[in-house]
């Protein structure tokens, strides 16, 4: 995953996390992600995200995970 995928899904989680005011903790509870992936994904930390660890964070906001990558 190249840099800038990384920072416009970094910015996507963060906007859809807040939008639903979650905590981090919160989102990891209801993605089943470990919190510590998810400040390394908003932080723009980690190498990539696979596609379960996508699909999981999509379900936890109710959208597809299309919508998730919708940037």
């Amino acid at each position: 995953m190249n840099t800038a995928i990384r920072l416009k899904l970094a910015k996507r989680l963060r906007e859809l996390r807040k939008r639903k005011s979650l905590t981090q903790e919160q989102l990891s509870e209801l993605s089943g992600v470990d919190y510590k992936h998810i400040q390394l994904l908003e932080s723009n930390k980690a190498s990539a995200a696979k596609l379960d660890t996508i699909e999981k964070l999509a379900k936890a906001f109710s959208i597809s995970p299309s919508e998730l990558l919708k940037f």
